[in-house]
């Protein structure tokens, strides 16, 4: 804020729209400078050439007369209208010279046939610099008659005071031209650009105040270019962070209210744990025969409480890196003797070796037994796991012979309590993979699920050597 209000009082301009107009008033200033030197060579140019024209039309009164002679008064009268201290005209057949009676010797000649630009820019630069008033022989071709040569002897003061005069009319012009451009270009910035951006970003700092407030979200105006766009664009995340709020909200109350019942709940699911132990052992058969459901019910329901408390709880798992070899990992899960219902699961390591990954080896180990014991709990009888190195990555993939995932299922794989892909899951199992793995800088993403199996890919990047 004291920044902005030192830039206000310094007079520097912090609007968009007002550096526009004047970055398009510099430029256009800048693009007259770089024309400014050859418009004045060639008004140079044309001032000398007016000159000449005028010289040979001043011969013509010799040409008039039997002796191609005029009195001195009438020569002085005619030199004075050219505005030259003498005249000569090469012709095929003669030289015409009108001069007054003391002609100045010249300071400098300026052949002008056949001069190029460069050479009528370096001329003009000298000319306008310059203090002392030369008299200078200027000479060229008739503009009227090929063949005839037209020389003058000229002051130069005259045409330096023609040349900047010349260029105060050239900048007068430049500046009105640059004050109405760089006013229809920041007008037309005002309309096409600056209200439009004025408007996104009232949108978002309304937005910020209160995100949960779903009429906060900016309404996109009916626009095809890139503003409109924009706005289009804005409005969907705008809508995406507003519905990720709510459910983060969401999950935190729950968070909160499992934290609380949590340690009560699981005391009251331990003694009916332990009551349905003792009804196992019942001589009554009939009691003997629901206590395997009800202790399965109670397991269910332990497991339940404690992933949604670990969810919320544990939703930016703190990384400890380290490196290891992946294939040990993998049979140390092989070696838990998960089963899949009543028979063992057979867990089949094909990760070469030679494979290193860094990470955190607890966090990695939690994820692929998850994945492993996910496929035991919907009824895959193998689990094949093969991994590759690519230039930054190394690739895991975990495939079963399980009977696939229902269609609802893969639509919700990774969102917790919607994506679990068996009954009575909470989904929280592969929300925490993908968490874990992003955190590592990879990812999790489902191959295919068909009747005859299914396959992740696993992803992180590559450790280094």
């Amino acid at each position: 804020m004291h920044r902005r209000l030192s830039q206000l009082r310094s007079g520097i301009p912090t609007g968009l729209s007002a550096r526009l107009l004047v970055l398009t008033v510099f430029f256009i200033l800048l693009a007259e400078m770089l024309i400014f030197v050859p418009s004045v060579a060639r008004d140079r140019l044309a001032y000398l050439d007016d000159r000449l024209d005028a010289a040979r039309l001043a011969v013509f009164a010799l040409e008039a007369t039997p002796d191609n002679m005029v009195s001195q008064t009438l020569a002085n009268e005619l030199l004075a209208d050219v505005g030259a201290h003498g005249i000569i005209v090469h012709k095929e057949d003669a030289t015409l010279m009108i001069d007054s009676q003391m002609p100045p010797t010249p300071n400098m000649t300026f052949d002008l046939r056949g001069v190029g630009m460069f050479t009528l820019i370096r001329d003009a630069i000298t000319a306008l610099f310059r203090s002392d008033d030369r008299i200078l022989r200027v000479l060229d071709v008739s503009s009227k008659e090929s063949g005839v040569v037209v020389e003058v002897l000229l002051n130069e003061a005259p045409l330096r005071a023609e040349m900047w005069g010349f260029g105060r009319r050239l900048l007068g012009v430049s500046i009105v031209i640059s004050l109405i451009t760089g006013a229809l270009v920041y007008l037309s910035l005002q309309w096409l650009l600056v209200a439009p951006m004025r408007r996104l970003t009232q949108g978002m700092i309304k937005f910020r105040e209160d995100p949960a407030d779903a009429t906060r979200v900016i309404k996109p105006a009916n626009r095809l270019d890139e503003v409109g766009r924009a706005e289009r664009e804005l409005a969907v995340m705008q809508e995406t962070v507003r519905q990720a709020l709510a459910q983060k909200e969401r999950l935190a109350a729950l968070g909160t209210a499992v934290t609380k019942i949590n340690h009560d709940l699981k005391n009251i699911l331990s003694t009916m744990r332990l009551l349905s132990d003792g009804i196992a052992d019942s001589p009554a058969p009939e009691l003997r025969r629901v206590a395997p459901g009800l202790a399965a019910a109670i397991d269910r329901a332990v497991a339940l409480t404690s992933g949604t408390l670990d969810y919320t709880r544990d939703a930016a798992p703190a990384l400890r890196y380290s490196r290891f070899a992946l294939a040990g990992m993998v049979e140390e899960i092989a070696m838990l003797g998960l089963k899949s219902g009543a028979m063992p699961l057979q867990v089949d390591n094909k990760v070469p070796p030679p494979i290193i990954v860094a990470a955190d080896r607890d966090q990695l180990f939690r994820v692929l037994e998850n994945l492993v014991l996910n496929a035991a709990q919907v009824g895959a009888q193998n689990v094949v796991l093969h991994a590759a190195e690519t230039k930054d990555l190394v690739m895991i993939e975990i495939g079963d012979d399980g009977p696939g995932m229902a269609p609802k299922a893969r639509e919700n794989l990774f969102r917790p309590f919607a994506g679990s892909a068996r009954p009575g899951g909470t989904g929280l199992g592969l929300a925490i993979a993908r968490e874990i793995l992003r955190a590592h800088g990879g990812d999790i993403v489902l191959d295919e699920s068909t009747g005859s199996g299914t396959i992740f890919r696993l992803s992180l990047p590559r450790a280094p050597r």
